[in-house]
């Protein structure tokens, strides 16, 4: 299984980074490989590129900010979040995700 995630805040600093860090952590601690694109203050970092959507089951994205570029993910799904509970709830969003992803299979 294969997250993708956007991550980007108000400020553009701490929670961006933050939140990319807690679901990336998730990931890892449930064995889903996961890439996650930050969007802050210093620009775009780790770019999720065509072949990453190709191969991803879905992507997470934060809602309080606009996401650069996102009609990159027309053709999986989506799951939009508060960057705020990226950072706190990660694993419990991850294990949702996940089993939601599991039952369309």
């Amino acid at each position: 299984m294969k997250f993708l995630a956007i991550t980007a805040c108000p400020s553009g600093v701490a929670h961006t980074y933050m939140a990319a860090e807690a679901l990336s952590k998730a990931c890892k601690e449930k064995g889903i490989e996961c890439k996650v694109e930050t969007q802050g203050s210093i620009g775009i970092e780790n770019v999720i590129t065509p072949e990453d959507v190709k191969s991803a089951d879905c992507v997470i994205l934060t809602k309080d900010m606009p996401i650069k570029n996102e009609e990159r993910f027309e053709d999986i799904p989506k799951i939009k979040i508060n960057i705020s509970d990226a950072v706190k709830k990660a694993p419990a969003i991850i294990t949702k995700v996940e089993k939601a992803i599991l039952a369309k299979k």
